[in-house]
């Protein structure tokens, strides 16, 4: 994916075709029902992300939540926890992670930040899977184009506690790749999940990877799942897969820091 071309459909993308809806706090269990397989991702010292069950023992997420923000660092798998469906201090389910694997194209840290967002895509393996009624992890399928309506459910720094849902937002220009969408987002709201709804049924079309302005409007990026999915799916299915750093394979990242970036990760 060229640089070049990510750069202009953001810097060109269209406005949303049709009124977004505002966010709705899901306060209670009544608010949350459907939704409690997105939670939390909590990443010991380093802060917190969004992310959501695609199956019993996997959350997914976005590839830059597994690195430490200042140094560059890879968080140890250890330190994860995902809390399922967490809203006024408690959570439906909590799992620590056993394995935490990104798309082995994602590089943290180097220059040209829009080219790695279609590769911000990571899968976290819980220690315990989580089968319980209330909590039903969801489908992924492809995204449609350019107007479709798409939702969002998230967790952000200012509401930390409970989830938000934003049903109604819109893409509003792609490539094959990348999805830049209208959908209302913060910091802590990487890895979110963002669903379209296909038969009256909530499935994911790809996660929140970074935030930008396009023509004074603030929009949304996400990776476009499909084929990066399926190879963050085989490189979990490999033992003690590795982490690309600049082009080289090793097992953790230590030191460096990202630098040149033209997007906010939220």
């Amino acid at each position: 994916m060229r640089f070049a071309l990510i750069a202009a459909i953001v810097l060109h993308a269209a406005p949303a075709l049709a009124e977004e809806s505002a966010l709705v706090s899901l306060q209670t269990a009544n608010d949350s029902k459907g939704w409690n397989a997105v939670g939390r991702l909590d990443l010991g010292k380093h802060g917190f992300c969004s992310g959501a069950l695609i199956a019993p023992d996997l959350v997914l997420t976005a590839a830059h939540c597994l690195y430490d923000k200042t140094t560059g660092a890879r968080i140890e798998a250890r330190d994860i926890e995902f809390l399922a469906g967490l809203r006024n201090g408690r959570a439906e389910a909590y799992r620590k992670a056993a394995r935490a694997v990104a798309h082995p194209d994602y590089i943290y840290t180097g220059d040209g930040e829009l080219d790695r967002v279609g590769f911000d895509i990571a899968l976290v393996e819980l220690d315990q899977p989580i089968r319980q009624p209330s909590i039903t992890p969801f489908a992924t399928a492809d995204a449609q184009g350019v107007g479709a309506e798409v939702g969002v459910v998230s967790y952000a720094q200012d509401r930390a506690e409970a989830p938000s849902l934003q049903q109604t937002c819109h893409i509003v220009d792609t490539s094959s790749s990348v999805l830049v969408m209208s959908c209302d987002i913060d910091f802590g709201s990487s890895g979110a999940p963002v669903f379209s709804m296909q038969n009256g049924v909530p499935v994911i079309v790809s996660v929140i990877s970074s935030k930008a302005e396009s023509k004074g409007q603030k929009v949304s990026l996400g990776a476009v799942l499909g084929s990066p999915l399926q190879v963050v799916r085989a490189a979990l299915a490999k033992d003690d897969a590795p982490v690309a750093l600049s082009g080289k394979q090793v097992s953790t990242l230590s030191g460096g820091k990202a630098s040149g970036a033209k997007f906010i990760k939220p």
